[in-house]
């Protein structure tokens, strides 16, 4: 997918929570595909951030790199097209560190963060929970080491 709805916002609240955590960590996003590279967040996803204290206004979206997969340790994924499209991307022995985003942070077992690029201001205030959940669940699993 193209990076300006659900990857902004899963970024934005692990970036703001990282901020306050003993856990020193590195986070971006990128999309499987490249069509929307190098744009800002869509405005409806900003709006959503900054209502719940979270700026992602400068980020940039762009498109996954091969050199990713060894730059980072974990690859969280919104949902399982876009978990198909890295792995498809990745080499073998990446492929157990990329994962369903709310199924690794705990938040839900096989659990997808939906689109709301089609919906409403509500759908995207939901993405901003889940993103929420999922950074506090990140946050927990990284502390405990596993």
């Amino acid at each position: 997918m193209g990076n300006i709805c659900r990857s902004p916002l899963l970024e934005g609240w692990a970036a703001h929570r990282c901020a306050d955590s003993p856990v020193a960590f590195t986070v971006d996003s990128a999309g499987t595909g490249g069509w929307h590279a190098g744009q800002p967040p869509d405005p409806r996803a900003v709006a959503a951030a900054r209502r719940h204290g979270v700026d992602i206004a400068g980020q940039r979206a762009r498109q996954l790199q091969h050199d990713d997969f060894q730059r980072f340790d974990l690859l969280l994924c919104a949902d399982r097209d876009n978990l198909a499209a890295a792995r498809s991307l990745a080499p073998g022995s990446a492929h157990p560190r990329i994962v369903l985003a709310l199924e690794w942070c705990g938040v839900k077992r096989g659990g997808e963060v939906p689109d709301p690029y089609y919906g409403q201001e509500r759908d995207f205030d939901h993405v901003c929970q889940l993103a929420s959940e999922a950074a506090d669940g990140l946050l927990r699993r990284l502390a405990s080491g596993a």
